[in-house]
């Protein structure tokens, strides 16, 4: 059941705590003890449950019909809604692991830029420069003597 599997997905206590106001933090409380405890069992019931045995109440119920009675609504099939959401709640955590790779990635590549700010920042100045200084700091503007010889 798509309902069942939804519910049976685990649910990030820490990022939740985190996006949750103060004024709200009980009622977060409540929830995840009541997740804590509702899971299990939802855990353990079967897929499908277990056939009524109309026989066994047909003999122990005193009122005769009664049983005929319910047993009629053994046919009847309650529509289950149409599964649109499991391919779009899919999506989404896709979405959100891509975008915490992202996130990772702008990290690393911060760390680098700021190292770099930092050694622009230690530079002597420019006006105080010679042509080795310019070398060794931007080691692109050295001339290649192999490619230009003259």
């Amino acid at each position: 059941m798509a309902g069942r599997k939804l519910a049976l997905k685990t649910i990030d206590w820490v990022a939740f705590v985190e996006i949750i106001p103060r004024n709200q933090k009980a009622i977060a409380n409540s929830l995840k003890s009541w997740n804590e405890i509702l899971t299990p069992r939802l855990a353990t019931l079967p897929e499908k449950p277990p056939a009524t045995d109309w026989a066994y109440y047909k003999a122990n119920v005193a009122k005769a019909g009664l049983v005929g009675d319910f047993e009629k609504f053994n046919a009847l099939k309650v529509p289950v809604p149409e599964d649109k959401y499991t391919v779009q709640v899919d999506a989404e955590e896709k979405d959100v692991r891509s975008c915490a790779e992202f996130l990772s990635l702008s990290k690393a590549r911060i760390e680098e830029y700021e190292k770099e700010l930092e050694t622009m920042k230690n530079i002597i100045p420019f006006d105080q420069m010679t042509i080795e200084d310019l070398n060794e700091v931007f080691p692109e503007t050295k001339l290649d003597k192999k490619k230009y010889p003259y």
